[in-house]
């Protein structure tokens, strides 16, 4: 079996694999890169060549990994699309949002080729979408060569897969973004356990990142929890960047929670954009299947408000309270982002970050900012000197590094592909593999550069 990362940049961004077994030939997501626009963002499809794919597994719906999905699907309209149930609730609307996105970028920065596909486009593959149920093979046939695809429940978001590949005598487990701890709206991942495997391709996201010792997931939100609580009782306000897919709709639970059983003094909620819509997906998908649980009850309990339309840098909300907006990473132009120019220079705010941040992004620069020190809101030109308190919380939608590890060892796979995470991450996970008493081969492929496992 043979696997090219089709990302151009490698690292985190436009998540896209080629795979090649026997006569078999496949694509895992295809996703576009946050931080880069136009066919740059895109993974490169062109190394594809002549080769016939035969189907398209997407892991999960977050944009780094379905983005590009509509162009790699019209140039392969043979191409069948696997991904579980909620996702191919989810993956419509999540494109939709790209399309309209990509619309408003092409007049605010002059991208000519955006829109990089159409609403039309999106309804037109929309029927090729096939859902599978977790743990239930399917089994491919062409020829007498059989390939069987099982898809495990990831955790990280709803619909989010790992799945297993058998081929030839050989079994390959590629885990996706993953994360082991139950969530308040779903639970962790549920990989085959005790179960061994040829080679495993995996992700290294927070490679680099090293938990405290003693704190866990519970520990983090009992943390949050009393930071909103303290903030709002001094009279500040709350912003909580979230992804608008996981994040949201975990913390609007949260909250929710924590005011009904007194944890949380009785403040204003406020949300806004794409976040809240899903939530509505969400609770569509509760109805369909046990593998998430939230309700519009959520929502309607929390009597949620909608930020001011017109936001000010430097002079605060009207009336305080707590803001979960999107983006997660305190993007240019997201709700979040111009939220955060009115609270930063207060020191009665408080602005906590509950999932990853890249470090070249407004949210990542932000949190290497010392308090004291100005930050600058470039596109706002408006810049403020860091007077809110601004903090990390381990909430992240990936499995800590040693848990990924562990299973990953326990598998004892001959070879291991690192996939999904920056240099020092891959590095991390390189050096702590060859350190194990199972000898593996340890792989981190270049850009476009095919690997045998």
């Amino acid at each position: 079996m043979k696997i090219t990362d089709l990302n151009r940049e490698g690292g985190i961004g436009s998540n896209s694999m080629l795979v090649e077994a026997g006569s078999y030939n496949f694509v895992v997501d295809a996703g576009l890169h946050p931080k880069m626009t136009g066919k740059e963002a895109m993974p490169d499809f062109d190394h594809i060549g002549d080769r016939e794919i035969d189907f398209v597994i997407v892991t999960h719906c977050h944009l780094d990994h379905i983005g590009s999905l509509p162009v790699l699907l019209a140039r392969h309209p043979k191409a069948r699309v696997f991904m579980s149930l909620p996702s191919q609730m989810l993956v419509e609307r999540m494109l939709h949002n790209s399309c309209n996105v990509m619309k408003r970028q092409k007049e605010e920065k002059r991208i000519p080729e955006y829109p990089l596909f159409t609403h039309e486009d999106i309804d037109g593959i929309a029927g090729r979408f096939e859902p599978l149920k977790y743990k239930q093979p399917l089994q491919l046939n062409r020829n007498g060569e059989a390939l069987t695809i099982t898809l495990y429940q990831a955790g990280h978001v709803a619909g989010a897969g790992g799945f297993q590949i058998e081929h030839g005598g050989k079994t390959v487990f590629f885990t996706g973004d993953v994360l082991f701890d139950d969530q308040r709206v779903l639970n962790g991942a549920r990989f085959p356990k005790a179960k061994k495997f040829d080679a495993m391709v995996i992700e290294t996201t927070r490679g680099e990142t090293e938990r405290t010792e003693g704190t866990t997931r519970e520990s983090e939100v009992k943390r949050l929890l009393k930071k909103v609580g303290e903030t709002i009782r001094r009279g500040g306000s709350v912003l909580i960047p979230v992804f608008a897919l996981g994040r949201m709709q975990e913390l609007l639970t949260l909250l929710n929670d924590a005011r009904k059983d007194g944890r949380l003094p009785r403040c204003p909620v406020y949300g806004a954009g794409l976040g809240l819509d899903i939530a509505d997906y969400f609770d569509h998908i509760t109805k369909r299947t046990q593998l998430i649980s939230y309700t519009r009850k959520v929502t309607k309990e929390l009597r949620l408000k909608r930020p001011p339309r017109k936001l000010v840098p430097g002079k605060e909300p009207g009336e305080p309270g707590v803001f979960v907006l999107s983006s997660g990473m305190l993007v240019e132009r997201t709700p979040s982002y111009q939220l955060a120019s009115t609270i930063l220079g207060s020191s009665r705010n408080a602005i906590c970050f509950v999932g990853y941040c890249d470090p070249d992004t407004p949210g990542g620069r932000l949190l290497e900012t010392k308090p004291g020190q100005t930050f600058l809101f470039d596109v706002l030109d408006y810049q403020c000197p860091v007077l809110a308190e601004v903090d990390r919380y381990e909430m992240s939608g990936h499995a800590d590094r040693e848990e990924i590890l562990e299973f990953a060892l326990a598998a004892e796979p001959k070879s291991i592909v690192l996939t999904h995470g920056d240099p020092g991450a891959r590095e991390w996970f390189s050096q702590a593999l060859e350190a194990a008493d199972h000898p593996v081969n340890v792989i981190d492929p270049e850009p476009l550069k095919a690997v045998e496992i």
